[in-house]
């Protein structure tokens, strides 16, 4: 147990302008407090369900990953450009399943103690159809949530 107030922030990216803009607060957060930056990208593997072959889930999945890993390593650079010169510990993950349920149970795991998360800030039947991985985070976790326009 430490006596900072935030030990280790998350910062859920799938490499989006919007997750780009949340991981500048978190590193800016992560330079005042001295927190741990624990990177997550979830590969959302239900989507994969509905493709007609074995080859063709396991290519789409291993594109997913390269994607995953770019993402990844947005958050890297940025850390190196933005991160104050401070040494940031960050340590970065790739997982499969639903998003929310991932997200959650990383913060359980990893003990977080705030999520650092963009939204794209769809409203309508937008939001409706594609839901709100913010807003479903912000529901289900019961540390502090920053939600980044």
């Amino acid at each position: 147990m430490s006596d900072k107030i935030i030990d280790k922030i998350l910062i859920p990216t799938n490499g989006s302008e919007y997750a780009n803009k949340a991981v500048k607060h978190a590193l800016w957060l992560a330079s005042a407090s001295g927190a741990e930056i624990i990177a997550l990208n979830v590969i959302d593997t239900s989507s994969l369900v509905a493709l007609p072959e074995e080859r063709i889930r396991v290519q789409t999945l291993k594109l997913l990953k390269e994607e995953g890993n770019k993402a990844l390593v947005k958050i890297s650079d940025l850390l190196e450009t933005e991160g104050d010169n401070q040494k940031i510990k960050l340590t970065t993950f790739i997982k499969e399943g639903s998003p929310t349920d991932v997200i959650v149970k990383t913060v359980e795991e990893e003990s977080i103690g705030l999520i650092t998360i963009g939204t794209s800030g769809k409203q309508g039947i937008n939001r409706f159809v594609l839901g709100s991985l913010a807003e479903n985070v912000v529901r289900a976790v019961s540390c502090p949530v920053l939600v980044v326009h």
